[in-house]
């Protein structure tokens, strides 16, 4: 009989085709272009930072201006093997020539627009043939000039796939065997269920660049326009693609992209083989990206968001007393984060006695056990119930607030509060002398009201 009682005991799934998967980042090019954030040359440093940090394979950036060519050699100087730092480019030489001319980078995007709306009506050409005839010649430029190259195929989801793009995929191979293929879902249209074909099918779509064409190199590159981009991402690899492209926090342009840390997460704790990444900074990036960029992070955003092991119900806070794995999917160190107990209208006894015995402690610098029927406990319970009962409270209550409950019922009446009683003779009824003195009896932590 199988026994799941903690996170070891749990077994991991296995990618389909066991190859080696990577993660390249696109905070500092696709996410760059969220609106209403500007990522300064600082910044994309100290993103660079995390994402060494973190094990990232590969980012790329923009290379047009010389803010973008500034923080490129900021990032170069560190002397880092990974990421590794590549370019972008529009599928013309003069693009391409800007990334040349930029020292140390050796790979670059080129992109390669699909769809008919991004043909007839964005560049204005007059045909499919003559965009093909664009994005190859672009392509060979690149490699006759010593770049390893990416293909990004832009708005796959939305385009005549088997007329036209998977000819030109075709035609890309033979020039660069090794290019890799980037599936750009590019407003979200894509599909991560099996059997869903032209031209959705995240998974018929990898299926046919590997096992039809014989790329070596698969990308997807997922938008969240329908909050599928990670499990998009995610089907690209169990359907062979060897690569994702995704940012920070899913930052870009309208619903954003694929989240890497989502990603992560779920590669790391779920599947074999990913022992290679470090998530232990993703909550201090989050921090970053929301103090210095502005990002606002929900509380409840996967991974990172601050209710992610904050526990208030009674219900959860009991289990995850007695084991957090109970009602945490994976501890909170593994991404950097702290577990958290709130007391709310939805708290229990037991959460409030570990807050009480948890400010007993800090406070007194010793471990002091409160019993659940401890009446000071049970009064602390109902003061708090009467502040929500009464509509004065519609928020939990906080550490400091805590803090003040257990000086004035476990501190402040210990000291107070006295037995008042008359020395008596046993062996007399007589009253006792007027000038009798009252003794104090203060009481102990473990005694019972």
């Amino acid at each position: 009989m199988k026994t799941y009682r903690n996170y070891d005991d749990l077994p991991k799934i296995e990618l389909p085709y066991g190859q080696e998967v990577s993660i390249s980042d696109s905070t500092l090019r696709d996410g760059a272009q969220m609106p209403g954030i500007v990522i300064r040359s600082k910044h994309k440093v100290q993103i660079y930072e995390y994402l060494h940090m973190i094990g990232i394979e590969k980012l790329e950036t923009f290379v047009y201006n010389e803010r973008d060519r500034k923080a490129i050699k900021l990032m170069q100087d560190r002397g880092y093997e990974f990421p590794e730092i590549t370019g972008w480019a529009r599928a013309n030489p003069a693009d391409i020539d800007m990334v040349l001319n930029v020292d140390g980078i050796e790979e670059t995007g080129i992109l390669m627009s699909v769809s008919d709306p991004h043909i007839y009506d964005k560049m204005k050409l007059p045909s499919r043939e003559a965009a093909q005839e664009k994005y190859l010649n672009a392509l060979q430029y690149a490699v006759d000039h010593g770049l390893r190259t990416r293909a990004h195929v832009e708005d796959m989801t939305r385009a005549d796939n088997y007329d036209f793009v998977f000819p030109l995929v075709e035609k890309i191979l033979e020039i660069d065997p090794d290019c890799t293929i980037r599936i750009c879902d590019t407003i979200g249209y894509g599909i991560p269920f099996m059997d869903v074909d032209e031209p959705y099918g995240i998974p018929t779509i990898v299926k046919y660049l590997k096992h039809e064409l014989g790329a070596k190199n698969i990308e997807t590159h997922c938008h969240d326009d329908f909050g599928l981009a990670v499990a998009n991402s995610l089907a690209g690899y169990w359907h062979g693609a060897n690569w994702s492209n995704v940012t920070y926090l899913g930052i870009g342009e309208r619903a954003g992209n694929a989240e890497m840390e989502k990603l992560l997460v779920f590669l790391k704790m779920r599947v074999n083989g990913f022992e290679k990444y470090d998530l232990s900074c993703l909550v201090e990036f989050a921090k970053f990206m929301e103090k210095e960029i502005g990002i606002r992070i929900p509380r409840n955003k996967s991974v990172v968001g601050q209710n992610v092991f904050a526990h208030e119900s009674g219900i959860h806070t009991a289990g995850v007393i007695k084991n957090p794995f109970t009602y945490e999917p994976y501890p909170p160190e593994i991404v950097g984060g702290k577990r958290n107990f709130l007391i709310g209208d939805s708290s229990g006894i037991e959460v409030l006695k570990f807050k009480v015995q948890e400010t007993l402690k800090e406070m007194m610098d010793v471990h002091i056990e409160v019993d659940k029927s401890d009446k000071r406990l049970r009064s602390i319970q109902a003061d708090i119930q009467r502040l929500f009962n009464e509509d004065k409270r519609v928020s939990c209550i906080s550490d400091e607030e805590i803090r003040a409950y257990v000086k004035k019922y476990f501190m402040f009446n210990t000291i107070m509060n006295q037995d008042l009683h008359r020395r008596e003779d046993d062996d007399s009824q007589d009253p006792a002398p007027a000038n009798n003195k009252r003794e104090l009896k203060p009481r102990m932590y473990d005694e019972v009201d």
